[in-house]
C-alpha cells in the first residue's frame, strides 16, 4: 500500500472501500465503519488532500481514482462511495472495471446538478459555496454540513457529532475544496452508469437536501444493474442518521452480489 495516504482497516470477510463526501474525512464515518466491520472488511482512504492524506497532484477525479487505486492495491472489492465519493466510485468503475465488483452509491449520482429530464441540486447552490469559500471557508463547510442534516428529526444530535469529525484534522485547503465543488457541478458519469456490468446499490433518503430522491426512476432507467434502497425519513448523512438500516442494505447487498 502506499502510506502517503491515510488508511484505515477494520473487520474481515469481503471487502468494501468506503470513499467519503466533499470537505470530509475517513472521521465522519468512522463508527459506521466499525458496525459495518462485524460483517465484512472495510477499508476507509481519506482522499488526497483530506484528513490526514497529502495532495501530491491536481485534484481532478481521474487523478483521484487512479492514487487511490494504486494506494490500496485491493483485489476485486465493493466500492461505497458517499456524495462526492459516488462521482469517485464510478470514476474507478470506468478506469478499473477488473477492480470493481460492485458499487455502492449512497446519497449520491452520477450528475449531482439538475438537468432536462434529470433530478438533481440546483448549480446555484455550489455556486454559492464556492463563492463563500473565498470569504469564509470554515464557515462554509459548517453551512455545508447544516444543510444536509436540515429537516431531519436527530439534526441537533447529529450536528455536534459532524463538528467533533470534520474537527479531527484541518479543513483541506481551499484550492482543493474549490476543485471538489467543480467536479460536483460539471461531472456528469451518466454514461459511465449506463456502460457498467457490476451490480450497482443507490441508497437514497426521502429528506435528502443535496440528491433528491426524485432522481431514483431516473437511475434505473439509465441501467439495469441499478437496485435503489430509498430510506424513509432519511437525509444527506443515512449512515449517521440510520446507521442499522444503512448498513444492513449494504450487507444484504454484499452478499446478494
Amino acid at each position: 500500500m502506499n502510506k502517503n495516504l491515510h488508511i484505515e482497516i477494520y473487520g474481515q470477510g469481503k471487502t468494501i472501500v468506503l470513499l467519503h463526501g466533499w470537505a470530509m474525512h475517513t472521521g465522519i464515518w468512522r463508527a459506521f465503519a466499525k458496525q459495518l466491520a462485524q460483517q465484512a472488511r472495510v477499508v476507509c482512504v481519506d482522499l488526497p488532500g483530506h484528513g490526514c492524506s497529502p495532495l501530491n497532484q491536481p485534484f481532478e477525479l481521474a487523478v483521484i481514482a487512479a492514487e487511490i487505486v494504486e494506494a490500496l492495491d485491493e483485489a476485486p472489492c465493493y466500492w461505497l462511495g458517499w456524495s462526492f465519493g459516488a462521482l469517485l466510485a464510478l470514476e474507478i468503475a470506468r478506469q478499473y472495471p477488473e477492480k470493481v465488483r460492485g458499487l455502492v452509491l449512497l446519497a449520491g449520482t452520477p450528475c449531482f446538478v439538475n438537468k432536462l429530464g434529470w433530478a438533481g441540486m440546483d448549480s446555484a447552490l455550489l455556486e454559492s459555496f464556492a463563492d463563500n469559500l473565498a470569504i469564509n471557508p470554515q464557515l462554509t463547510v459548517m453551512r455545508f454540513m447544516a444543510i444536509q442534516v436540515f429537516g431531519l428529526a436527530q439534526a441537533n444530535a447529529l450536528l455536534p457529532t459532524i463538528k467533533a469529525s470534520v474537527a479531527e484534522c484541518p479543513a483541506p485547503a481551499p484550492a482543493v475544496l474549490q476543485a471538489g465543488l467543480g467536479i460536483l457541478k460539471n461531472q456528469d458519469l451518466r454514461p459511465v452508469l449506463v456502460g457498467l456490468h457490476c451490480p450497482v446499490l443507490a441508497i437514497l433518503g426521502t429528506r435528502d437536501t443535496l440528491v433528491p430522491v426524485a432522481v431514483a426512476p431516473h437511475l434505473q432507467q439509465l441501467s439495469a444493474q441499478v437496485q435503489v434502497q430509498i430510506i424513509e425519513q432519511g437525509g444527506h448523512l443515512p449512515f449517521l442518521s440510520h446507521p442499522e438500516v444503512t448498513v444492513r442494505a449494504v450487507i444484504d447487498f454484499l452478499n446478494a452480489a
